[in-house]
């Protein structure tokens, strides 16, 4: 299983995957608002945890925020376009499947997710009903030519894996052992962060640049719509805006 990619290609393919995530990111930065983040966080909480100024408030929103959307952003600029172009398969067009792939007498379907850290049972359950949607749809053909449908949750970090059980019907692969069975090569999960070199390191100012016109934004509309006469946060305007 995988495809035969050369280093040279590999190398290209990572730094564009980087760069798309960047542009992401940056984009996500440049449109979001104070108003936005705010009605979806718990103003309690906010209180809580003793926050007092408005600058403690608007890095903890900011940070709240990316760390949620960072994840997200990266499976779908990243981790997926390189799962796809290594395995030596196609994009399934199957609700919640990433990747098909031919492997000999087995045909696999894959959902690709960044971490294993991921699925309650109602996810679960859903999964199951995805992959059997497939199933149903290619039973006929796989059946024709011998081969085994094979369904995996496939994680790009982490150490679970897993076979089917009786309330999961899919297998789940994470790790050095997904990124392995993707392309035969039991070093590869190594290979990917050798090949960003220091290309993060190049995109990181263009996002810092970013993340100062948010903090700037978000600390302006803050001072000017959520606090007193004194400066001090109004934390029952907070909690009238966000629930009231």
């Amino acid at each position: 299983m995988g495809s035969r990619m050369s280093p040279d290609a590999l190398q290209d393919l990572v730094k564009q995957c980087l760069e798309a995530f960047y542009t992401r990111r940056i984009s996500n930065l440049s449109g979001l608002r104070l108003k936005d983040v705010l009605k979806r966080k718990n103003p309690y909480l906010l209180r809580a945890i003793g926050i007092r100024t408005a600058s403690e408030l608007v890095e903890y929103l900011l940070q709240m925020h990316t760390q949620a959307s960072d994840e997200t952003i990266f499976g779908e600029t990243f981790v997926e376009p390189i799962a796809l172009a290594v395995s030596g398969g196609h994009k399934s067009s199957a609700k919640g499947i990433d990747l098909e792939v031919d492997a000999g007498t087995v045909y696999k379907a894959i959902a690709v997710k960044s971490g294993p850290n991921v699925f309650n049972s109602s996810q679960t359950a859903r999964m199951n009903d995805e992959f059997q949607e497939l199933y149903h749809r290619l039973r006929q053909h796989l059946s024709q030519l011998g081969k085994q449908f094979d369904p995996v949750l496939g994680c790009a970090y982490g150490k679970r894996v897993s076979p089917p059980t009786t309330k999961r019907r899919y297998r789940i692969v994470s790790g050095r052992a997904f990124w392995e069975e993707l392309t035969g090569d039991p070093e590869f999960y190594l290979k990917l962060v050798r090949l960003m070199q220091d290309y993060p390191e190049q995109q990181k100012q263009r996002y810092q640049q970013e993340w100062a016109k948010a903090v700037n934004r978000f600390t302006r509309d803050l001072l000017n719509e959520f606090a007193d006469s004194s400066g001090a946060l109004d934390w029952e305007k907070i909690l009238h805006f966000n629930a009231g």
